[in-house]
C-alpha cells in the first residue's frame, strides 16, 4: 500500500513524544535531518546563557564558582546523562572533548593490561578514534599497536595479546550498529577491555553499559544531547574499574584537592580524576540544559520513534524517487541501524546543497553518502513525508547540476 501524507499525520498525532518539539526553537520553513551532527537549539538555552553571563560572571564574578555552583557542574552533567546510557550514579562525567576522552581512556585501558599491546578497532571507524590511537601508538613506541579488523572479523581477532577494544557503537556513515553486549562479552573473556565511543548512540539509541557489563565509553555533546556546537563531551568509567584508572592527563581539577596547590598530584576518587582542566561554564551550562530535556524522554520511545521514521524515510525514497535512485549505504532492517539513514550517489555532495537551498538539512560524508539523522525528541513524521517531497523534486527537476551546489565549503 502507497503511504499517503495523511498517514504520517495519523502517526504525529498520536506520537508520545510530539510535546518535546516544542522545547525547541526550530526555524520556520526548515525540515532539519542532521540532529545527529548538531542538536537543535533548546528554547531555555539562550534564557540559561544569558543569566549566567549577565549575573552569574557579569554581576558575582569568581564567586560564582560557588554561589551558582559552577565547580560541580561537571559532576552534575555527567549524573543527568548517566541514565541516558544506562549507567548507575557516580560512573559519568562531562569533560572535554571526546577526542581528549578517548585518550584518556585508551591510554589507562593498556595500563590496566601490562604485558598485552594490542588496541583493535575497525577500519572506517570514526577518524578521530584512528587518529588518537595512532597517535597513543606514536607516543608508547613499542608498547603499543593498533590492529585493525574488519567488523566481521572482530570477536575472531580478540587474543591474549588485545589490550582494548574500542569501537564506535553507531558507524557514523553508513549508521550499522554494533552488538555492543555481544561484543564486551567476548572481549572480556579473550581478557581484553572495551571502550566505546556512543556519540551517535546517547539520547536516540537504548544504551545499556551497566548492563552490558561495559569497562569505559565516552560521547560528545552536541549531537542527540543537544548541548550545542563544541559542546563538552562525557565519559563513563565502570564503578570496579574507578580505583584503578591512571589517566595520563594528571590535570589540576583531577587532583584530589585541586585548593591545595600541591606540587605532587593526588588523585581524586571516584570519577573526578577524569577531570583534567578548568571547566568550560557556558559550554558546560548549555549542555545541562540539552540533558535535561533528553533524561526526561522514555528511551525505549526514543528508540521506536527513530527506527521508525528511518523506515519510513527508505519506504518513501523507493516511492517517490524510485528504488533505482540511489543505493543503499546503511542497513534496511531499523533493527541493525542507528537513528540516520545514509544513501549513495556519484553526486551526493551536489544533491545534499541542492536540497539545503530547498531548506532540508542534511549532511555528505565522502565520498558518495548523502546523510539524514532523525532527533526523535523534535522531528515530525510529517517532516520525512515533506523531506522526500523535496528530495524527489531535486532529482526529478536535476537543481543538483547546478553550478553553484557543485563547490565545496570547507564542512560538508
Amino acid at each position: 500500500m502507497t503511504l499517503g501524507r495523511a498517514d504520517l499525520e495519523a502517526l504525529d498525532a498520536t506520537d508520545p513524544l510530539a510535546s518535546f518539539r516544542d522545547e525547541f526553537a526550530l526555524p520556520e520553513g526548515v525540515l532539519y535531518l542532521d540532529g545527529n551532527s548538531l542538536g537543535a537549539l533548546p528554547r531555555a538555552t539562550p534564557a540559561r546563557l544569558a543569566r549566567l553571563v549577565e549575573e552569574e560572571w557579569g554581576r558575582d564574578l569568581i564567586r560564582s564558582w560557588n554561589t551558582a555552583g559552577w565547580i560541580d557542574l561537571p559532576r552534575r552533567v555527567g549524573e543527568a546523562i548517566a541514565p541516558v546510557v544506562g549507567a548507575a550514579p557516580g560512573q559519568v562525567i562531562a569533560a572535554d572533548s571526546t577526542s581528549v576522552n578517548l585518550f584518556k581512556l585508551a591510554a589507562a585501558a593498556v595500563g590496566m593490561r601490562p604485558g598485552r599491546r594490542v588496541i583493535l578497532s575497525e577500519p572506517g571507524n570514526f577518524p578521530t578514534d584512528l587518529y588518537v590511537l595512532q597517535g597513543l601508538a606514536e607516543l608508547l613506541g613499542d608498547r603499543v599497536e593498533l590492529v585493525l579488523a574488519e567488523r566481521h572479523e572482530l570477536a575472531d581477532a580478540l587474543d591474549g595479546d588485545v589490550a582494548l577494544l574500542l569501537l564506535t557503537h553507531v558507524h557514523y556513515k553508513t549508521g550499522r550498529v554494533h552488538d555492543l553486549p555481544g561484543l564486551t562479552a567476548a572481549a572480556h573473556a579473550a581478557g581484553a577491555l572495551t571502550l566505546w565511543d556512543l556519540s551517535h548512540s546517547a539520547g536516540a539509541l537504548e544504551v545499556e553499559l551497566d548492563a552490558a557489563g561495559a569497562d569505559f565509553a565516552v560521547g560528545c555533546g552536541y549531537k542527540y544531547l543537544n548541548g550545542g556546537p563544541g559542546a563538552p563531551a562525557w565519559l563513563y568509567v565502570a564503578q570496579r574499574h574507578q580505583g584503578q584508572v591512571r589517566q595520563p592527563l594528571a590535570g589540576w581539577m583531577g587532583h584530589a584537592a585541586p585548593f591545595a596547590f600541591e606540587d605532587r598530584f593526588r588523585p581524586a576518587d571516584g570519577m573526578a580524576r577524569q577531570l583534567c582542566g578548568t571547566p568550560g561554564i557556558l559550554g558546560m551550562a548549555a549542555l545541562e540544559e540539552g540533558v535535561r530535556i533528553v533524561a526526561r524522554a522514555d528511551r525505549a520511545r526514543l528508540r521506536e520513534k527513530s527506527r521508525r521514521l528511518g523506515d519510513l524515510f527508505l519506504t518513501l525514497v523507493a516511492e517517490q524517487c524510485g528504488p533505482d535512485s540511489f543505493a543503499l549505504a546503511c542497513p534496511a532492517d531499523g533493527a541493525e541501524r542507528g537513528s540516520q539513514v545514509s544513501l549513495s550517489h556519484p553526486e551526493g555532495y551536489a544533491i545534499v546543497q541542492a536540497l539545503i537551498a530547498r531548506g532540508v538539512i542534511g549532511d555528505f560524508r565522502a565520498p558518495d553518502i548523502l546523510r539524514f539523522g532523525f532527533a526523535p525528541l523534535y522531528l515530525r513524521y510529517t517532516d520525512i513525508w515533506d523531506a522526500v517531497a523535496h528530495l524527489a523534486a531535486v532529482m526529478r527537476d536535476g537543481d543538483w547540476q547546478a553550478d553553484r551546489f557543485r563547490q565545496r565549503a570547507a564542512v560538508t
